[in-house]
């Protein structure tokens, strides 16, 4: 499958919009600062809202609208906090998924499906239902729709490589996002682990890697420096594109990375690995929606 760049398409315009109401009442009470946020969104989206346009790319500059407006740094706060408790009961469960596994490329592979089962999640996606009580069920059936499935492939890469660079997605995700990189560990691998910079929608920052257990499980742990959905390689600290360059291996959790990262000319492997949460998204790759995705690229 041959993949061009993943741009916007006509029902993002409904999903920023939806997304940013959302975020907005999360952000505040007062209605009047709920509104300028919408109306700001509203013109936003009608200067920049092109073909050509990156959906993630929409996505932080929606954000900014909101944060600025409300004066509220991290709207999402809460359901982040949640959402790593929620977790974190969990993780002996899935962990025993994990280790159920026989050979290294089996735990490997369920470690990559429970990474991507925590994808999910996610809030305020029009038509992607998450509940923290449906969050069992889907690691149970984990198995049952890993649509596009490179894992194989990247145990094979792996086996060779020595370094690694971890692009996490969400808060709660995080936890589980443990298991795969204690694999990568007992693989020999050394495991950097990059978060956010400061937050983003419901994306991990530096407080999400110490709740969840990922700084005692990584090698290091580092910020992209940067408050953006995906990677926005103009705006990463040097520290991040150090690391960027020389790693052998890089893991990218979520669909912001995903749209990102098919901007750029990649130079070395990269496994994206998410859930089809969108249409756009789902389209891009070629499977259905709401699906488990591990794709090697280039």
């Amino acid at each position: 499958m041959s993949l061009e760049a993943l741009k916007v398409e006509a029902e993002c315009a409904a999903c920023i919009i939806s997304r940013g109401a959302a975020e907005a009442k999360e952000a505040t009470t007062n209605p009047a600062l709920r509104f300028r946020a919408m109306s700001d969104l509203l013109r936003l989206l009608t200067k920049e809202f092109r073909p050509t346009a990156v959906p993630a790319d929409l996505g932080t500059k929606r954000d900014v609208v909101i944060r600025w407006v409300t004066g509220n740094a991290d709207p999402y706060k809460r359901s982040k906090r949640l959402s790593n408790e929620k977790a974190l009961k969990l993780l002996p469960y899935v962990r025993r998924l994990v280790e159920e596994g026989y050979t290294v490329q089996d735990r490997f592979k369920r470690a990559c499906l429970c990474a991507i089962v925590g994808n999910i999640m996610e809030f305020d996606i029009p038509g992607h239902r998450f509940t923290f009580g449906s969050l069992k069920k889907a690691f149970r059936d984990a198995s049952k729709d890993l649509v596009i499935d490179d894992t194989n492939k990247m145990v094979e890469l792996a086996r060779k490589a020595h370094t690694v660079l971890y692009l996490t997605d969400n808060a709660g995700e995080i936890v589980f996002d443990t298991l795969l990189v204690e694999q990568l560990k007992n693989m020999g691998l050394t495991v950097t682990v990059a978060v956010k910079g400061r937050p983003i929608i419901n994306d991990a920052t530096l407080e999400d890697a110490e709740v969840s257990g990922m700084c005692k499980v990584a090698d290091r742990v580092i910020t992209t420096g940067t408050d953006s959905v995906g990677l926005a390689m103009n705006q990463v600290s040097p520290e991040f594109l150090e690391v960027y360059n020389c790693v052998d291996l890089v893991f990218a959790k979520g669909m912001g990375y995903a749209e990102t990262l098919t901007e750029y000319k990649l130079k070395k492997p990269h496994l994206l690995l998410f859930r089809t949460k969108c249409n756009p998204v789902a389209n891009f790759f070629g499977v259905p929606r709401e699906k488990n995705v591990a794709k090697l690229m280039p």
